[in-house]
């Protein structure tokens, strides 16, 4: 038992299976992936930029997966998508699917919030609107941004990302 659950307190760092959006080491330029060191420099300027490019939002959520936190993220996109719909069919339908998953008490990828916010939440999506989340997933982006995006920042996995970029764009400039 105690080696099971050694297991899941350790963080791992590894991220290989999600560095899809890296140039690999060993294809030629002209088949790599074009991200520039700039762009990968710009996700540290400010929450928003990191989620907003592609690839920043791939790598954060690699990260987050290493943290064994990655329902934060996966919420915060699932609200996204949410925002985008018209039709009152299906904002009941993805509204009940989100609670279900993230924001129940006994949601299997339940986000950190705590009872008043789950509470006006539950309320709020008795007749949803496509603003109904926008309290909840507020909090979960506040809690990523305080929290997890500064781990992002000063980890191996970000500044492995920086030193390919630029090791991989001086390789092309030359």
């Amino acid at each position: 038992m105690k080696t099971r659950l050694g297991c899941l307190s350790n963080k791992s760092d590894s991220y290989s299976d999600f560095s899809e959006f890296l140039p690999p080491a060993d294809v030629t330029a002209a088949r790599c992936l074009k991200i520039s060191t700039a762009e990968v420099v710009q996700w540290s300027e400010s929450f928003d930029q990191l989620l907003s490019h592609k690839y920043g939002l791939s790598a954060f959520r690699a990260f987050l997966k290493t943290e064994f936190s990655d329902e934060n993220i996966e919420f915060w996109m699932a609200c996204e998508d949410y925002k985008k719909n018209k039709s009152s069919t299906k904002l009941v339908s993805k509204a009940n699917k989100i609670y279900m998953e993230f924001i129940d008490v006994q949601a299997p990828r339940e986000v950190n919030i705590d009872y008043g916010t789950r509470e006006r939440t539950r309320q709020s999506l008795e007749d949803p609107s496509p603003s109904s989340l926008n309290e909840v997933q507020a909090k979960v982006y506040g809690l990523m941004e305080k929290d997890s995006y500064p781990r992002f920042l000063r980890s191996s996995m970000y500044q492995d990302i920086v030193n390919r970029t630029r090791a991989h764009n001086q390789r092309r400039s030359v």
